[in-house]
């Protein structure tokens, strides 16, 4: 046998007994913070599943990188190559080089002592008559010759003690530091083959599975923090006046115990029409203004959860 109207009536108004306080009728909504590798790869590792909570600085993925490594073992020979050439160019000759210049340039002012008094005996030699003129030339240009043959090897000590030219010593710090950065750009595209939680929260999604390519900003789940929950709610044209941002106002939604205290955060500029997901038999107006309210605690936003039905009370 069907009931009659009235004794439906009786019931639906019999379970409304216990409904929320009268208020605005709205959802919960989430913001959801889509973590994604800047640079592609394939998954290798995935330890957290959907659901699961997560602290701050949590691995939550990572990468092969496998390339990366290759590259930045790479650059660092290159920048200890790179570094060694600057060093060096900084620097004269070696101890042992400059040695054996030294040792050179002892011979040659040995020859130098030599040359000299050779001509000077030659000289004294022509006074007496016992040499021709053409000896004391030949010993003139043999003591010119030594003379040269030190000076030549005085400035090669002294060059050898010189660093490189500027232009060289330069170029080579150039490279250095070019080494270095391309070190430093492989190195960052190692770290960001590894991905953890910026922040507390809960995974709410994951995307791909361990052993599929990632492409580069691909996300590969997305975290619901507490703080990203909030309650989007419509009112009246007639009541949007009286409200304000940061204004407090509570939430109930079934089987979430207590109210849960919020504040107005965002007020829309704007009106638009009654959204059709929003069923509400006490709400006359038309033309509504979109809400929206966090709650006041963390650990009160984790009693919402995105698409939940919520009456709002001010």
């Amino acid at each position: 046998m069907k009931p009659t109207l009235p004794l439906v009536a009786l019931l639906l108004l019999a379970g409304c007994g216990d409904s929320a306080p009268p208020g605005w009728t709205g959802y919960a909504e989430a913001e959801l913070v889509y973590i994604a590798p800047p640079v592609a790869g394939r998954l290798t590792e995935l330890p957290v599943r959907a659901g699961q909570a997560v602290a701050a600085g949590q691995a939550l993925f990572a990468l092969d990188a496998t390339p990366e490594l290759a590259a930045d073992a790479e650059a660092q020979a290159r920048a200890q190559s790179a570094r060694a050439q600057a060093t060096n160019a900084d620097k004269g000759r070696r101890a042992p080089e400059l040695a054996v210049t030294r040792a050179q340039l002892d011979q040659a002012r040995a020859s130098e002592r030599l040359a000299a008094s050779d001509l000077a005996r030659q000289q004294q030699l022509l006074a007496q008559g016992f040499v021709a003129r053409a000896r004391v030339d030949d010993a003139i240009t043999t003591l010119a010759q030594a003379r040269a043959r030190v000076a030549e090897l005085e400035a090669a000590v002294q060059v050898g003690q010189l660093p490189a030219r500027d232009d060289d010593r330069e170029a080579a710090r150039a490279l250095a530091d070019a080494a270095l950065s391309s070190r430093a750009q492989t190195a960052w595209r190692v770290e960001q083959k590894r991905q953890s939680a910026p922040m507390t929260a809960r995974v709410q999604d994951v995307f791909m599975h361990a052993g599929e390519w990632v492409a580069a900003g691909q996300p590969v789940l997305a975290l619901l923090p507490p703080t990203h929950r909030k309650a989007r709610f419509y009112v009246p044209q007639s009541v949007v006046g009286k409200l304000a941002l940061d204004a407090p106002v509570n939430l109930h939604c079934d089987g979430c115990g207590a109210a849960i205290p919020a504040r107005i955060s965002f007020i829309a500029n704007g009106p638009e029409y009654t959204p059709p997901v929003i069923y509400s038999n006490q709400q006359r107006d038309k033309l509504v203004f979109l809400v929206e309210a966090r709650p006041v605690k963390p650990e009160d936003a984790e009693r919402l959860h995105p698409g939940q039905p919520l009456d709002v009370t001010p």
